[in-house]
């Protein structure tokens, strides 16, 4: 057996004569084990968060969006039907897209409007969001639903037929507006559902009819804003894009959510660095008390080690019997952490015992890779800690 590492853990189970430190001990395990703990708790309760954000981005938008590089649409022919009907492909859904302004009683709002076909449904389940109302009655084309926020914004609810939701787009044309009652083209539209995603997403869209959207724009039958298409669960995101790029050419844009949303991709990165850098900063303090406490532990054992010293054990590995301990200790006090962070997070995501609101538990997801951060931080830093406190050991100490 290596000596160094059989004397450390004699020491490491061994109590003192000094009671202060197996006190001091004590303090510096318990610190590793609940720095443990609060880290792996803390990467998991974001990656619940980060999975719960991204819900509503996979609800609101597609696996993969076509767009037309020059200009904001283009006309879907039978070439690109064609490079669409692919096996990895699992439906796909003509959208007209455009910035308009909302006119409902004394009030008005900028919005977008969404023009959407009888598929969209397949590609994008926002029904599912609908929590007043029903979703677009296709067969009645100046059917409209609304986000929470637009429908605040304007004070308009679902199936209010008194009054109508206008909505206004300027026409297309060159020069300045000279007459603003002529420069507009209008539709009257009934709302008749309002859903609830995000605070940017509720404000931004008016979902209608695919042929409202083209009447308002003065668009021709075939002429749209973007395709976008939802793949098969087997399909990998990242080879279609590549593959439809390819068949489409440089005319056409292929965009996945992740970079449909890359900034509110970055801001849910960053916050999660942030919460582990800051967590980490408070593992290094608490590892300060594993430095402390190996101090201790050299000067009670002082006269043990400098009989270690004249039965020949040099420096070094009088070192390395610290660093051991240091090493064990830290190593202790993970596993024991990461035996009851581990359970905890499994059961929060299982029976929700912790609630944000009275029907919202606190979301958590269980990872295998904040197991293995949480193992690899403290692994470094405890080792780090010990080589530093075995640093003091010196011929002086023993000689």
């Amino acid at each position: 057996m290596n000596f160094p590492l059989y004397i450390a853990k004699r020491y490491l189970f061994s109590k003192s004569s000094n009671n202060a430190i197996n006190i001091i001990t004590i303090i510096a395990t318990l610190g590793v084990i609940v720095s443990a703990i609060a880290l792996f708790v803390v990467l998991s309760v974001f990656s619940g968060l980060k999975n719960f954000s991204l819900s509503f981005i996979r609800t609101a938008d597609p696996d993969l969006k076509i767009t037309s590089v020059e200009g904001k649409s283009f006309f879907y022919n039978d070439s690109i039907e064609k490079i669409l009907k692919n096996n990895k492909i699992a439906a796909y859904t003509k959208i007209i897209e455009e910035r308009v302004f909302l006119s409902y009683k004394d009030r008005s709002h900028v919005a977008n409007i969404k023009g959407v076909d009888t598929n969209f449904l397949y590609v994008n389940r926002l029904d599912t969001a609908v929590y007043f109302g029903n979703w677009l009655n296709y067969s009645a084309k100046h059917t409209v639903v609304v986000g929470s926020g637009i429908s605040n914004a304007l004070s308009v609810g679902a199936y209010d037929f008194l009054e109508s939701l206008k909505i206004f787009v300027p026409k297309p044309g060159k020069g300045y507006i000279t007459n603003p009652k002529t420069a507009f083209s209008q539709v009257n539209t009934q709302p008749i559902g309002i859903y609830r995603l995000t605070d940017d997403l509720d404000k931004k869209y008016v979902y209608a009819n695919l042929i409202l959207a083209q009447q308002l724009l003065r668009y021709k039958t075939n002429q749209i804003s973007a395709i976008e298409l939802k793949l098969n669960a087997d399909s990998n995101v990242k080879d279609v894009q590549k593959e439809l790029q390819l068949a489409l050419g440089s005319k056409f844009k292929v965009q996945t959510r992740e970079q449909l949303n890359s900034v509110f991709y970055k801001m849910l990165n960053t916050e999660n660095l942030a919460s582990y850098l800051v967590f980490t900063l408070i593992l290094i303090i608490a590892l300060f008390n594993v430095i402390g406490a190996i101090v201790m532990m050299i000067i009670d054992k002082r006269d043990n080690l400098k009989t270690l010293f004249h039965l020949g054990l040099n420096i070094s590995d009088i070192r390395k019997v610290f660093v051991f301990q240091g090493f064990l200790l830290t190593i202790f006090g993970l596993f024991v952490g990461l035996f009851l962070a581990i359970p905890f997070v499994i059961l929060q995501k299982k029976y929700g015992f912790i609630m944000i609101t009275q029907s919202l538990a606190y979301p958590v997801e269980f990872h295998f890779t904040n197991v293995m951060i949480v193992i690899f931080t403290i692994v470094v830093l405890g080792f780090l800690a010990a080589k530093i406190a075995s640093a003091r050991i010196s011929n002086k100490l023993v000689a």
